[in-house]
């Protein structure tokens, strides 16, 4: 389960991104990612352990400081053993946000998980501190996490592997790359296992900044779908066999953009600052 937000607390902005967000001319994910850590005084600890590309943590570190944050650290992590450092965990809790970089979710999980590293950012984000990822990073932050799947728009028993992530919420279960990458069947399959979540899909360059009253927030250029089990009425998952499609009945369905919101609190989705602009 979620850590519980402290007595006279807040919890901290979630902030999945369906990968590839642009870094070059309208960096408004990253830039508005610096500032809920804090703007000017953001002080943000990067890790890139998803990914095995050496440049990437020093390409986010760049990118931070010239977006205007105080200080950025990046904060790689090897072994297991490296998570329970004093010197890293106290680093960690001088942060204002953390940033998940892109790469392999389950080289996150396997090292990462069930660490001191992994407790204090779950606790730090229930204190107010900014907790946020791009494609492999997005996926980890849930407690449900889509580790592999394949590509196609059909419901297909046995299509999505799942595994524990980050745990920093269990409202929602997320899926990158979305549009791109052709993943629709796979994250409805995720949800056929657990219709209690609601199912994320992030298209690239696109965002969702998750707030502490569980109001969905879109940025980006690209599209964010929706999908809600609450009101499914009837699931074969439970009889289908590996590679078989399922039937599903009752799912609702919202695609937002850039300035449409959702609530995951009452399952209602707006048009938002799009109705401002029409008017």
């Amino acid at each position: 389960m979620p850590s519980r937000v402290p007595p006279g607390e807040k919890r901290g902005w979630i902030v999945p991104i369906g990968g590839a967000e642009n870094k070059e001319n309208d960096r408004r994910i990253l830039e508005r990612f610096v500032r809920e850590s804090g703007g000017g005084e953001a002080d943000i600890v990067v890790i890139p352990t998803a990914s095995r590309l050496h440049e990437t943590g020093a390409r986010y570190e760049e990118l931070f400081r010239n977006i205007g944050a105080a200080r950025v650290t990046v904060m790689d992590f090897d072994t297991r053993r490296d998570c329970r450092e004093p010197g890293r965990l106290e680093r960690i809790e001088e942060a204002s946000g953390i940033f998940f970089t892109g790469g392999n979710q389950l080289r996150l999980t396997t090292l990462l998980g069930g660490t001191a590293v992994a407790k204090l950012i779950r606790s730090r984000n229930t204190s107010g501190v900014t907790v946020g990822g791009t494609s492999a990073g997005a996926s980890i932050l849930c407690e449900h996490m889509i580790a592999a799947g394949d590509e196609g728009s059909s419901v297909i028993a046995g299509s999505v592997r799942l595994a524990p992530g980050l745990g920093l919420t269990n409202r929602f279960i997320i899926d990158q790359h979305f549009r791109q990458r052709d993943r629709f069947g796979r994250l409805l399959t995720a949800l056929a296992y657990n219709p209690f979540a609601v199912g994320i899909g992030l298209d690239e360059d696109t965002a969702v900044f998750v707030g502490s009253d569980e109001t969905v927030e879109v940025e980006g250029s690209g599209g964010v779908t929706i999908v809600d089990g609450a009101e499914v009425s009837y699931s074969s998952i439970h009889r289908a066999e590996d590679g078989q499609p399922v039937c599903m009945l009752g799912l609702r369905l919202h695609v937002l953009v850039a300035g449409a919101t959702f609530s995951l609190s009452t399952r209602q989705a707006s048009a938002g600052a799009l109705n401002a602009v029409r008017e």
